[in-house]
């Protein structure tokens, strides 16, 4: 299990430095389908385990001055009126609709990522910069 654990931070790690992307869309699945952790234990410890790995992020990036710090502070600030909304009602939906609402969730987060890449990519081939078919 302690393996396991290891494997999971890792790759949650390497993805939110990478992309940016919070570590729940790797914690959460990991939790609820390796560990058979419950659904809303799995997000509330993706939400704790976020915290240091969020705060190394950021100072990491804001180094290379990648960081806007007002809109950060801010989306972070207003943030807290939806987590707390979003955590008081996965505690009061049932196990089996809160991994629905999840799965669709990474469904339509994976379908605008590829959409988005695919019409990126439309565009350099329209405009001669092809990339020789590497990638999507």
């Amino acid at each position: 299990m302690i393996v396991e654990t290891i494997i999971v931070g890792i790759a949650a790690g390497v993805l939110s430095g990478l992309f940016g992307v919070g570590g729940g869309a790797i914690f959460v699945p990991a939790l609820v389908l390796v560990f058979g952790v419950a659904q809303t234990t799995a997000e509330g410890t993706s939400l704790l385990a976020m915290i240091p790995v969020a705060a190394l992020g950021a100072w990491t990036q804001n180094r290379t001055g990648l960081v806007r710090v007002r809109p950060a502070l801010t989306i972070g600030l207003v943030a807290i009126v939806g987590v707390t909304a979003g955590s008081f009602l996965a505690l009061h939906l049932p196990e089996t609709t809160l991994r629905r609402i999840f799965s669709v969730f990474l469904l339509f987060v994976a379908w605008q990522l590829a959409k988005r890449s695919l019409g990126e990519r439309r565009k350099r081939m329209e405009s001669g910069s092809a990339d020789s078919g590497q990638g999507l």
